[in-house]
């Protein structure tokens, strides 16, 4: 029994399997989107968000450790510069695996592995519903006041996004 043993083996020795992981962070770091497995694109995600983590610490070590990981220079150079800074107000979850179906040789589950890339974008909220004044002046100062509040909402959507996001 595996009680304890976190990860999957994917029918491959420690080597081969490390060497696997290697090669795909490297490429989906490069390419930011890559084709594969369920099974590999599930644990290619922790590996991956580990390094976009290191990636925002941004010091020395950090990169020397992603270096250590990652095969190519270039590829860690982007990490450091391009894709890092995109997550700095992000607390995880860089990544996002999309089911594709079965691949028609073997009848694998293949996913699509992407980085996440939309920028915050919430849901525009609904105006409050005028209530039935009897008097005309009300009525008239409280549409004013859903107005100006819609207005506002159009014309700073950072605020909005920075308030939904506490």
């Amino acid at each position: 029994m595996r009680h304890n043993k976190a990860g999957r083996r994917l029918g491959r020795t420690t080597s081969h399997r490390v060497a696997m992981f290697r090669n795909m962070v490297t490429s989906f770091l490069n390419h930011e989107r890559i084709t594969t497995t369920d099974a590999k694109a599930k644990e290619l995600r922790s590996i991956a968000e580990k390094m976009i983590t290191l990636g925002k610490r941004g010091d020395l070590h950090a990169m020397r450790q992603a270096a250590s990981f990652i095969r190519e220079k270039s590829v860690v150079t982007k990490l450091f510069t391009e894709i890092a800074p995109r997550y700095a107000d992000r607390q995880g979850g860089y990544t996002r695996i999309v089911k594709l179906g079965l691949r028609p040789g073997d009848n694998a589950s293949l996913s699509i592995i992407e980085l996440v890339s939309e920028p915050c974008n919430p849901k525009p909220k609904k105006a409050p519903a005028a209530k039935p004044v009897s008097q005309p002046v009300a009525a008239a100062v409280a549409a004013e006041e859903v107005v100006e509040a819609a207005q506002t909402n159009i014309a700073d959507p950072d605020a909005v996004c920075e308030a939904s996001e506490d």
